[in-house]
């Protein structure tokens, strides 16, 4: 028995109307197939391409090492040159990903490639980010900081996704304080001994390939894993519901601050604090001995 999962609504294409009453309005994600077909980007963007226009540029990565009281909000856990990096996601599985490349800051010819498509949203213009990945590395559940909508554009090999909405927030043994849950829960395939919460909790799932582009609304938990090497870029639109953009001021100016000032003081001890209160109030509120 795995999660309670419903696949994800698939469409071609789609209208501006049919996507703000179908998807937008009832927050509901879904994968458009073919939405990017006249970019350049759909027939020039490749591992092999990046390599070409980005290779000597000196990129970020992140792996799946649990969060320690000494890295910063989001920082780096080693650097390597872009054509190395896809030299290595080509050769072998490896847990390095990069994780929120700005495109048009690091390689502005890349901007030619793509247009900012018109869904009726106001996109965030200054923020297209990119993230690859190699063979089974994975992004732990999490949700934005900013609970934005996404539109996450995926390009080059296969990536598994899984989405849960901020009402599965209990069942998810989310860590206080920060914007992820446990990291020590496989998503692909969850241990409901340990973590028996999860089995009450109702999310969506669906596979990704080049040129597809997932709607992922407000705050939406998300998990990704890339079952082969490739690469995705997002695009953004600020929270419209107000609770939720209130929400996102909180996290942005209070909570990440409140958690950084924590780290400094109690170091080690507040991240493990974290982790065990993750487990004591899911429990609590599931009414699980």
């Amino acid at each position: 028995m795995g999660l309670d999962l419903t696949t994800i609504d698939r469409v071609k294409t789609i209208t501006k109307e049919d996507f703000i009453k179908n998807y937008f309005k009832p927050q509901k994600p879904v994968v458009i197939e073919n939405f990017v077909n006249d970019w350049p980007a759909h027939s020039k963007w490749s591992l092999e391409y990046m390599k070409e226009v980005a290779g000597d540029k000196t990129v970020p990565l992140y792996d799946d090492r649990p969060v320690d009281f000494k890295d910063g909000f989001n920082e780096p856990h080693a650097t390597m040159k872009m054509g190395e990096y896809v030299d290595l996601l080509k050769r072998e599985p490896t847990k390095f990903r990069i994780f929120l490349w700005n495109v048009l800051k690091e390689v502005p010819i890349l901007q030619k490639d793509f247009t900012f498509p018109d869904f009726g949203l106001r996109l965030l213009k200054g923020l297209p980010m990119l993230f690859f990945g190699g063979t089974d590395s994975y992004t732990f559940m999490h949700y934005d900081i900013d609970l934005a909508n996404i539109f996450h554009f995926h390009f080059e090999g296969k990536k598994e996704v899984i989405l849960f909405d901020q009402k599965q927030n209990k069942y998810l043994y989310k860590i206080p304080h920060s914007l992820i849950v446990r990291e020590d829960i496989d998503f692909s395939n969850p241990d409901f001994d340990k973590w028996p919460a999860l089995k009450k909790a109702k999310g969506h799932i669906t596979h990704l390939e080049h040129g597809n582009v997932l709607y992922m609304p407000e705050g939406y938990w998300h998990y990704m894993r890339y079952i082969t090497p490739g690469f995705s870029m997002s695009l953004r639109a600020l929270a419209r519901n107000p609770s939720r953009f209130g929400k996102a001021m909180y996290n942005i100016f209070i909570m990440r601050n409140y958690d950084n000032l924590m780290r400094r003081i109690k170091g080690q001890k507040w991240i493990d604090w974290k982790n065990e209160q993750a487990i004591i109030r899911t429990n609590k509120e599931n009414k699980i001995a």
